[in-house]
């Protein structure tokens, strides 16, 4: 695990942060330009000292102020993605994987990376012959076989297009649950969060604003500025129940002791699959409907009640969970709103958005 807690000047801007990333999780740095994600890996990195607190990864300390302590970046054992690759043009890509790879790293590690990355074709050729996302893919090889205790990725995605990114999106989903090591991964794209990320920490001006699981964060007030009334929704962890005997749908549980149909999905009873509702996909009734083509419809209760200039914002209560739905003024006077009220809530459409299946750890050395 890497813990910190640490504060820089920057100039006019200070870095003021405290957060944990476990391992075998995707802990995402999520913020606008400027919020200072990047001065964040650099300090973690090495690249930049901070002027106070501490730093630790693993039963190791990187960096802290009390003890007069500072790791150059050579021994703090982390690997650094960039947003490009910084592959070595005159060796091949078999050079650059073995380039810095310390001799306790094995043949059997090699090949399960090479095979993990899919990139065991390429073994021979040159940078200059690889597309965008086949040198990422190298480079992430390459950061993972100097055998680090923690993995920086910097917006590896960012100088990308769209085909590249999907290409890549596959293997970065794999990557944590398959090398057991922390990995903070920075970003501004709210699709990578929500196909990577296990733990978000929200970064504005310098400071963590919020911090925590994916879901949780994801559905917090601190988070709405960033989604906007058309990308407004709900995440929520859901578990695999079964598959439907006559239809292409599969049954998952959420908030404890509710259930949803879903699109069929490939997964094993108990896996846990994250799943998004949009608060435009959400109608909601005084009374159950009966004979509705809404396959999903659940008991929820009016916890807050929000009025805009063209919707209102309702947040309801489902269990342990919360949903946001979006209506007209219209309809919101028509129900005769109020908190506390027991409604039916429809659901148009649920999407899957990640699922986190569990495989035996890659041993790094």
């Amino acid at each position: 695990m890497l813990t910190l807690d640490i504060r820089q000047q920057l100039g006019t801007f200070t870095l003021n942060t405290c957060f944990a990333a476990p391992a075998g999780q995707i802990t995402v740095l999520f913020g606008r330009s400027g919020a200072g994600k990047t001065s964040l890996i650099n300090a973690i990195s090495g690249l930049s000292r901070p002027d106070q607190g501490h730093i630790t990864l693993a039963d190791r300390t990187l960096f802290c102020t009390t003890r007069a302590l500072c790791l150059p970046p050579e021994a703090r054992r982390i690997g650094y993605v960039f947003q490009d690759a910084r592959l070595f043009p005159h060796y091949r890509v078999a050079g650059n994987l073995n380039y810095g790879r310390p001799a306790t790293v094995t043949e059997a590690t090699f090949t399960h990376i090479v095979e993990l990355l899919d990139i065991g074709h390429l073994l021979d050729r040159y940078p200059k012959d690889l597309s965008g996302g086949e040198k990422q893919r190298v480079a992430i090889g390459r950061a993972l076989l100097s055998a680090p205790q923690l993995l920086l990725m910097d917006e590896p995605l960012a100088s990308l297009d769209l085909p590249r990114k999907q290409e890549l999106l596959p293997y970065l989903e794999r990557l944590a649950k398959e090398t057991d090591i922390p990995i903070v991964y920075v970003t501004h794209s709210l699709d990578e969060v929500l196909h990577l990320a296990d733990r978000i920490v929200l970064l504005e001006a310098g400071d963590v604003i919020a911090n925590g699981p994916t879901a949780e964060v994801w559905n917090s007030d601190a988070m709405r500025p960033w989604l906007g009334e058309q990308a407004h929704s709900t995440l929520l962890d859901a578990q695999f129940v079964a598959h439907h005997p006559d239809y292409p749908l599969s049954k998952l549980q959420v908030c404890a002791d509710q259930f949803l149909w879903v699109s069929q999905v490939a997964a094993t009873p108990q896996q846990s699959i994250r799943i998004r509702i949009f608060a435009s996909d959400i109608s909601l009734a005084q009374e159950r409907p009966v004979k509705s083509s809404i396959r999903n419809i659940l008991p929820v209760q009016v916890v807050r009640i929000a009025r805009t200039a063209t919707q209102v914002e309702v947040l309801l209560g489902l269990g342990r969970c919360q949903l946001w739905a979006h209506i007209t003024p219209w309809a919101a006077d028509e129900l005769a709103l109020e908190v506390g009220m027991t409604l039916y809530a429809q659901l148009k459409s649920v999407s899957v958005t990640q699922e986190d299946w569990r495989a035996q750890p890659l041993p790094l050395a």
